[in-house]
């Protein structure tokens, strides 16, 4: 089970773009790219309440056309994923995002990487989004397999590690989780990463080594 944003792809400029959008409409300061990166963890049924008050649903509103206008433009694979993703072939692999589910959809299609994943689950999907557990169950049980810790959940930040410990799989931070407090203060947190790579040639070459063919 992989996350989206900044675990496989970088989309930051398309969702910072359109948030910056509705800010304006909504009279706030716009965020930098630096900010949203730092700042966008939760889905928008999570983030936008404390953004935007009793206007929290009007501002999802506004939000959908924005993205929709510019996420694909700013989609870009992150070094070394596509080599990953074809050493992991062998296994049953999903997506868990906090990006709406549309959008998660549009973006896996745009690359035509539907093949590659047997279930993708994005925000709104579900009655609940991450770090809530119900997600990653779903998508387990699209596939067929249940949860243990023989079932990676792969994420950047400290929520994805919550939600992999909540659904009783394996945490695997990739990254250096700068953006999230850096990888110390990570793995002395409550939720951990059980294993760690520094980024998607490090995951490749564990998964080469580690995996049988067949």
């Amino acid at each position: 089970m992989f996350d989206w944003d900044n675990t496989l792809v970088d989309a930051w400029a398309g969702i910072v773009g359109a948030l910056n959008e509705v800010f304006r409409e909504f009279g706030l300061p716009p965020w930098t790219l630096e900010e949203g990166r730092q700042r966008i963890r939760g889905s928008m049924r999570e983030s936008f309440p404390p953004l935007f008050g009793d206007r929290w649903e009007a501002a999802v509103a506004a939000f959908a056309p924005a993205m929709a206008r510019v996420h694909l433009d700013h989609l870009a694979v992150l070094p070394g994923t596509v080599a990953m993703l074809d050493i992991a072939r062998r296994l049953p692999l999903g997506i868990v995002s906090n990006k709406a589910g549309p959008f998660l959809r549009r973006e896996v299609e745009h690359l035509g990487w539907q093949p590659r994943f047997r279930s993708v689950i994005g925000a709104g999907d579900c009655a609940s989004d991450k770090p809530h557990p119900t997600p990653v169950l779903h998508a387990l049980s699209t596939i067929g397999v249940q949860p243990g810790p023989s079932v990676w959940y792969i994420g950047d930040t400290a929520l994805d590690m919550k939600t992999a410990h909540a659904a009783g799989c394996t945490a695997v931070l990739l990254g250096d989780a700068a953006h999230d407090g850096g990888l110390a203060l990570m793995q002395g947190s409550d939720c951990p990463p059980g294993l760690h790579f520094a980024d998607a040639d490090a995951l490749a070459h564990y998964l080469k080594e580690n995996l049988q063919e067949g």
